[in-house]
Formats: C-alpha cells, sequence, structure tokens
C-alpha cells in the first residue's frame, strides 16, 4: 500500500468510524460559575502570543491530513478559515510531501495568511527504521519550507506505529535526534493521542524544543484507525492490536497537569469538542488548545463550513470567560474549577 492510499484511509475512517474512546475527559473540568462577572461580553480579550505569533483565539487547528489529492481541499478550507479567524494551523505528516507525493495537498496552505503554521514531521522517522535512513535536519527544512512553517512539530506517534502493520517501531534514539534536529531547526513535540508524562516533559524541556503539544487520550484515537484498516485488509493480529490498545494513553486534561510546570509553551489538544473545553485547557496552564477531528467532515465540505464550527467554538470560548468572570486569558488562568470523575482519579493516583 502506498502513502497516498494509507492517508485517504485514514480520512475516510476518521469521518466513517467511531475512533474515540466514549468517555470525555473534558467534561470532568467544571468551572465555578461567576454570578457577579462585573464585564461586558464586547470587552472579553480573547488574543494570545504563541511562538511569536498572535492570534485572535488561543485555537489551532492541529495535524489532520496531507500527502494524497483529496487533501488539498481539506487543507485548503482550513487554511481559508483559519486565516480570516486568526486561527493557527498544523499539517499532517510532511513525509509524503517531502518525498514527491502529493506536495501540493501541504503548499495549499500558503496560498492564505494563516497567523501560526506549524509543519510536521514524525519522531520515528529522525532515527533508523527497517534500513531506512533517518530524516536529516536538511529535510526537516524542507518540511518547514513545503508550508513556510513557523514552526515545525515532531510527532511522537509510537501507539499507531505499534499497532499499523507497515509502522516504524524501533524508538531507540529519538530524544538525542530531536536534539540534533534542534540545533538547526525551530521545534516542539506533539503527540498524537496518548498524551505526554510529566517524567517525559521533563526530558524534553532541556534539549531544545520551543513547546510541547500534550495530544492525550480522549479524541482520535490512532489505535482505533490502524484497527479499522487492519479488519479491511483481514489481518487479526493487527485487528487483535488495534482493539486491545483502542484506549491507551493518559487522558488530555491529565496530560496537561502532568506538563503544567515544565515551563514550556502548551497547546492542549485531544478530545476538544466546544469552547468550554477551551477555556478549561486556558485554566489548566496551557497556551492555546488544538482541535482536529471536529472539523473534519467540515473541511470536507467547505470554507464557510469550517468556519462556522470555528466560530461556535470561539464563541463558546467567550461566553465560558464571561461567565467566570475573566476579561482576559490571564484572568482565565485564575479561574477557579473542579475536576471530577475518571479525570480526578488519574489525577490522584499520579
Amino acid at each position: 500500500m502506498t502513502i497516498r492510499d494509507r492517508k485517504a484511509d485514514h480520512i475516510r475512517i476518521c469521518a466513517e468510524e467511531r475512533i474515540a474512546p466514549g468517555y470525555c475527559y473534558w467534561d470532568d473540568i467544571r468551572f465555578v460559575h461567576n454570578a457577579l462577572p462585573e464585564i461586558g461580553y464586547g470587552d472579553i480579550d480573547t488574543s494570545c502570543e504563541l511562538f511569536g505569533k498572535e492570534l485572535q483565539f488561543p485555537l489551532i487547528v492541529t495535524a489532520i491530513t496531507g500527502g494524497f489529492p483529496g487533501a488539498v481541499k481539506i487543507n485548503g478550507n482550513i487554511a481559508e478559515a483559519c486565516a480570516e479567524l486568526g486561527l493557527g494551523m498544523g499539517v499532517g505528516s510532511e513525509r509524503a510531501g517531502i518525498t514527491g507525493t502529493c506536495p501540493e495537498s501541504y503548499s495549499v496552505i500558503k496560498e492564505h495568511d494563516v497567523p501560526l503554521v506549524i509543519g510536521n514531521v514524525g519522531a520515528p522517522q529522525l532515527v533508523p527504521q527497517n534500513g531506512k535512513e533517518p530524516f536529516t535536519s536538511e529535510m526537516v527544512g524542507q518540511a518547514r519550507d513545503l508550508v513556510d512553517a513557523d514552526i515545525v512539530a515532531i510527532h511522537l506517534n509510537y501507539l499507531q506505529e505499534v499497532v499499523q502493520p507497515e509502522g516504524d517501531t524501533n524508538g531507540a534514539g529519538v530524544r538525542e535526534a530531536i536534539r540534533r534536529i534542534a540545533r538547526e531547526n525551530r521545534v516542539m513535540v506533539k503527540e498524537t493521542g496518548a498524551g505526554i508524562s510529566a517524567d517525559v516533559a521533563e526530558r524534553l524541556k532541556g534539549i531544545g524544543i520551543q513547546g510541547i503539544d500534550v495530544a492525550g487520550m480522549g479524541g482520535t484515537s490512532f489505535s482505533a484507525v490502524e484497527l479499522y484498516r487492519a479488519m479491511d485488509a483481514g489481518d487479526e493480529i493487527r485487528t487483535a492490536m488495534g482493539e486491545t490498545f483502542f484506549d491507551w494513553g493518559i487522558p488530555s486534561p491529565v496530560s496537561l497537569s502532568q506538563c503544567a510546570g515544565c515551563g514550556l509553551p502548551l497547546i492542549s489538544s485531544g478530545g476538544i469538542l466546544d469552547g468550554i473545553h477551551v477555556a478549561a485547557s486556558m485554566a489548566m496552564g496551557a497556551t492555546a488548545a488544538g482541535v482536529a477531528n471536529v472539523i473534519l467532515k467540515e473541511a470536507m465540505d467547505s470554507t464557510e463550513a469550517v468556519k462556522r464550527k470555528l466560530t461556535i467554538i470561539c464563541e463558546e470560548l467567550k461566553a465560558a470567560m464571561l461567565l467566570t468572570g475573566s476579561r482576559d486569558l490571564a484572568s482565565l488562568a485564575d479561574a477557579r474549577y473542579v475536576v471530577l470523575g475518571e479525570t480526578k482519579e488519574w489525577m490522584d493516583q499520579l
């Protein structure tokens, strides 16, 4: 199977199948209502700065796709919407694009003035894999230039790789490889649905990276995505592995709380569905929140559909800020909240 076919499979599965655990961990974060906010809705400031770029809202459409013809429309619609709303945008793995597979599915975003663009290379590709040579700093630079990225995210996606039949599963030497790449490129680190612990954040922060996207469990499970691919291929072993690891990982709000003391800018993603979840992320220490699958069907439709969905999330964030008496994001960081349910159980055990 080609990279192009695999990328198309991922989008089809994400649009049609159940790919997230049934429990919404972000709903366990509940704000204490402020019945006397003493601010006006129109005076609320939702702007933030991330990686030196100004966003109108602390929201990023994180890595979704690239590398097959259908991604041109998806990424184009997202880029246009993000440019008009003042939001950040990431792209899917650029390995396909820099090796010549449908590069226009990535470069299409350069047609729009997106205020913050995040490129994408996989951490497994930074070390030798099954006889394949690792990416060089120059190749990471190619990924940056393909989308005019302000920063490149290095994706820690070993859960996906271990379930994927054609996966790259060598994890030895990745930390030093990231350090090497960070000497010559502006990079951050992003998980892809299994979360980052305090220990891992501590080991990452001293090697030159400029931020972390915790991308915890609760949103898209790439174990689930690969499960459906394995079922289609009649691969019993990978199907069983996909089922076993369907809900593997650290829940997103737990991962965010684990990383909050690392001293790096944090993006909170993994199961973010609405503006209250974005507000909870800010209250728990994130600089911005990330959404992906929640806007996929809209991105497959039109720019206007993406704008409508993202605008709803942004207006919900403003409403949550009013109802907590938070004039700006600095105030929201001090808003009172409680932690309930399985999320509290996780936090109490760590």
